[in-house]
């Protein structure tokens, strides 16, 4: 299991915890995938790479899973949610600082306000 010391996060990873943070205690696989896609427009992101993913991540303890009660909307099917623990928010709050420097310096070369959604759309 990865400790809060070596939790390096890829992009897709961020954009994950990211999307189960937004979503909170409902946040499960299609409600998850929904959110990714939002925040990683255009790109078109399979479910499959996001359950990897969330597999992925509940190895390394940053999030962690459980099955609801199979309900009569879904077919007697049960939903897999998740939620980030504590070295998942760690990470994130460690990956998002970082993101925070690198806009910083960019803006700093480029001028205040580039990061709005015209500029980068």
């Amino acid at each position: 299991m990865t400790t809060v010391a070596n939790a390096t996060l890829g992009q897709f990873e961020q954009v994950v915890l990211t999307a189960i943070l937004a979503l909170g205690d409902g946040a499960y696989g299609v409600t998850i995938h929904a959110k990714v896609e939002e925040l990683s427009r255009p790109r078109k992101v399979v479910l499959g790479a996001v359950y990897a993913t969330l597999d992925r991540m509940e190895d390394k303890g940053l999030v962690t899973s459980w099955m609801t009660d199979p309900t009569p909307e879904r077919g007697g099917r049960a939903k897999r949610c998740f939620r980030l623990e504590q070295s998942g928010e760690l990470a994130l709050r460690d990956a998002a600082t970082t993101a925070k420097r690198i806009c910083d310096a960019i803006e700093q070369q480029w001028g205040v306000g580039i990061w709005n959604d015209s500029a980068i759309a």
